[in-house]
């Protein structure tokens, strides 16, 4: 549905995580992208977000920087930056649609990680 243009200024922006879920989820329905759900499972919707990781590679291997976005076709918003968002974007649509509460998982993982040491796991990246 369509908002009135004296709506819109009244739409509140997300602010936390839960609500950015809310917020892409919503978009992505909005845009047809839950029309067919028939041939969609959790599996094909993670391999979109490594898609979305590959571009973000592709722009980095074509020297973009790291804070820059230009545009490209259609004023369409490029950049790592950008692609970065689509990442984001594309978590959290699918986990406001799985249910996941990403919101508590990242404290509750954030918090975890205080008490790691230096460099856990030995790992060299």
């Amino acid at each position: 549905m369509i908002k009135k243009e004296e709506d819109m200024s009244n739409t509140k922006e997300p602010v936390s995580i839960k609500e950015w879920c809310q917020a892409a989820h919503g978009l992505s329905r909005e845009k047809g992208w839950y029309d067919d759900e028939t041939g969609d499972s959790f599996t094909t919707k993670m391999i979109l977000v490594h898609s979305e990781l590959s571009e973000v590679i592709e722009e980095f291997r074509n020297n973009k920087g790291f804070n820059e976005i230009y545009y490209g076709a259609n004023g369409k918003p490029e950049g790592i930056p950008v692609e970065m968002a689509d990442v984001l974007i594309r978590i959290f649509d699918l986990c406001e649609y799985f249910g996941i509460d990403v919101d508590s998982a990242i404290k509750i993982k954030h918090e975890y990680n205080k008490t790691r040491p230096h460099r856990h796991g030995g790992k060299k990246i």
